[in-house]
């Protein structure tokens, strides 16, 4: 019973999510609660809830802190050389800006926190996306998948949980899999490419100089990628052609781009990103600035504190620093607010999800199933039913859960039939891709967060994707024998 009301619990969430039927915090709430009661656990529900809430409170107050201090790096002109060279890389071609969203995501990915990797990459293309009215689900997409490429590195989390649950050494886990993450990575640079086709043939191209100089028009919501809206019939960014019809696909909105100052009052915004003469630039701190960042990195990197006590002292350091003036301290956090509340309130509010469907025994229940479901004749083949089910179980099961609670079932099942743990622990990396869209990842809320785009948008847009890219990973293991 528990099996069948856990995936149940998961459909409903999503299946609401998905068609909006409700907000996602409102979900995360609402629906493993009336579950809770549901198995006659109600008067646990408390219980499970601070328990969930106590085990993401580092995690939320890591992206809080996180958000303030690559907030005011941003506003102080940190990453504008980066978004200049993206630019001129780009020349206002829709192609090459997706394959640039994916090539940043991926170089940026390198220190291991997701939530480090979206909060620079929206940062740095969320203008140029909202200037040329391209759809801003294709940035997160492409963003979250190739961060979870590249979230198996040995510092990121997967690789050293999977290691640690199967008592093995990372890098024998992790070295041989860097020919089939090289082609997971190789396929999130060819879905951008053809990703970045289809923007271009839907928006047109125009030359740097062209697109800074048009105005931004006003943005109406649209229901998702490629559907009807009114988004100015004849200004499009279309040379020499009239205008396709079609949306941005995404839930725009009218708010302030990360790192930009508030919008006009008629709902247009501005292409901030590169404005030289913002009032919060400091250019004479920007190697004080590099150099904190540079640090704060390495420190998280080699583990010298907990991560959220690290952001804590660094945007303590990067505000006392860059804006001596309690006026100004106080204007730069106020700026960010909006950020922080809206993804440290998601991130509490799936407490509540994780909390119920661990406390009431749920998840275990359907991990043992759907071990139990494997055929003993595929005993001899348990790393490849190991790499597909760490798709949808990764997706909907924690890291820990998936690494500590089921990894060691399919290890010594394969063992049973001679299947080494290495295999298996290279093979349960195959669904991180889509693993970092997964609601339960509270990084992905500030990709989606930061970007103002619908969580049920990202997931109807992003989960095939991730799927495809998760199972290239998995064959090409199989093909250069691997796992």
């Amino acid at each position: 019973m528990l099996t069948i009301l856990g995936f149940a619990m998961i459909a409903t969430f999503l299946v609401l999510i998905m068609t909006k039927k409700m907000s996602p915090i409102a979900a995360l709430v609402l629906i493993p609660a009336l579950f809770c009661v549901a198995v006659g656990q109600g008067a646990q529900l408390g219980d499970y809830v601070i328990e969930g809430v106590g085990n993401l409170a580092p995690t939320a107050a890591m992206l809080m802190f996180a958000i303030v201090y690559f907030g005011v790096m941003i506003d102080v002109g940190l990453f504008d050389p980066i978004v200049r060279g993206i630019l001129r890389f780009c020349k206002a071609d829709p192609m090459r800006i997706v394959v640039g969203t994916a090539v940043l995501a991926a170089i940026v990915s390198l220190d291991g926190d997701g939530s480090t990797t979206f909060m620079i990459t929206v940062s740095a293309m969320y203008p140029l996306y909202k200037r040329l009215k391209m759809s801003l689900v294709v940035m997160t997409g492409v963003a979250a998948t190739a961060n979870g490429v590249m979230n198996t590195l040995p510092w990121g989390g997967p690789t050293a949980r999977a290691a640690t649950a199967l008592k093995l050494d990372a890098s024998e886990i992790f070295v041989p899999m860097i020919p089939a993450l090289a082609m997971g990575l190789l396929a999130v640079f060819v879905l951008a490419y053809v990703l970045g086709r289809r923007e271009r043939k839907r928006l047109g191209m125009l030359t740097l100089d062209e697109a800074l100089a048009r105005e931004p028009e006003p943005e109406t919501v649209s229901a998702g990628v490629g559907s009807a809206g009114a988004t100015g019939g004849e200004d499009r960014l279309r040379k020499g052609s009239a205008a396709s019809a079609g949306g941005t696909g995404t839930d725009a909105g009218a708010g302030k781009g990360a790192g930009a100052d508030a919008a006009d009052g008629d709902g247009d915004e501005e292409f901030q990103g590169l404005d030289p003469n913002r009032s919060t630039l400091r250019p004479k701190l920007y190697w004080f600035n590099a150099g904190l960042t540079a640090a704060l990195l390495t420190a998280m990197i080699m583990e010298l504190m907990p991560i959220p006590v690290l952001f804590l002292l660094g945007a303590a350091l990067a505000l006392t620093v860059n804006f001596p003036h309690m006026p100004d301290q106080r204007a730069r956090i106020a700026a960010h607010a909006d950020n922080v509340l809206n993804v440290s309130g998601m991130v509490f509010a799936a407490a509540v999800f994780t909390g119920v469907l661990t406390g009431t025994g749920m998840v275990e229940h359907m991990a043992d199933w759907v071990v139990g479901a494997v055929p003993d004749a595929m005993g001899p083949h348990m790393a490849i039913v190991t790499g597909v089910l760490s798709l949808p179980l990764t997706y909907f099961m924690s890291n820990d859960g998936f690494y500590f609670g089921v990894l060691p079932v399919l290890a010594e099942a394969g063992a049973a039939h001679g299947v080494s743990p290495l295999e298996i622990a290279r093979a349960s990396l195959a669904g991180q891709a889509l693993h970092m869209s997964s609601p339960l990842v509270p990084a992905v809320y500030v990709l989606v967060g930061m970007a103002k785009v619908e969580f049920g948008d990202h997931t109807r847009f992003t989960v095939k994707w991730a799927v495809l890219t998760s199972l290239v990973v998995l064959a090409a293991g199989i093909l250069f024998g691997i796992m």
